[in-house]
């Protein structure tokens, strides 16, 4: 039976799961979920462990305080398909503070038809933020759904630069208008 050690932290946007192997970050989930979650083998032994999860949290931290613009801890994928986590991979690639749309991404995993299956990927991934699925929008630049909700895809896309404003997780301007992103080509 396999440990997989997990913790709970609160962050800048609200409570988070953390989960990790020996090999690096298995999940992160919204907090309000329920844990462990079901889509995992039955043969896991899940042990709580701030130490184990510390980097991980460590790194999402400076993250959300604007210091950490790339994450450096190991990535263990257990779930997906092929095309999923070629996707997931592609999202790796993306610069923080840039954006690509569901097209660009379904073209760099060689299938340009597959933009909606792109956002189910984007839908599916289980280690989000680390793996940005935040940074993929419509081609027009509007936002399109997120796990966390479009709300907090705007924020940290405002967090990151994407979107014009003060960089600030959290500003106190109105979000109720519709948010259109400049891409950038690289």
């Amino acid at each position: 039976m396999e440990t997989l050690y997990y913790s709970q932290m609160k962050s800048a946007i609200g409570p988070l799961w953390i989960a990790v192997s020996d090999k690096g970050v298995v999940f992160i989930d919204w907090g309000s979920r329920d844990f462990p979650p079901i889509s995992f083998d039955k043969d896991v032994n899940w042990v709580i462990s701030e130490e184990q999860t510390a980097e991980v949290r460590k790194q999402l931290t400076e993250y959300f305080a604007g210091e950490r613009t790339e994450f450096t801890v190991g990535i263990d994928l257990r779930s997906g398909t092929e095309f999923q986590r070629k996707c997931w991979e592609i999202l790796t690639k993306i610069p923080y503070g840039q954006a690509r749309s569901y097209l660009e991404v379904a073209e760099a995993a060689g299938r340009p038809a597959a933009s909606r299956a792109v956002g189910q990927a984007n839908h599916h991934n289980p280690i989000p933020i680390v793996i940005p699925c935040h940074r993929v929008i419509n081609s027009d630049g509007r936002l399109a759904g997120y796990g966390g909700g479009i709300g907090l895809k705007e924020r940290l896309l405002r967090l990151e630069g994407v979107i014009p404003g003060n960089g600030e997780l959290f500003p106190d301007d109105d979000l109720t208008k519709v948010t259109k992103v400049q891409m950038t080509k690289e």
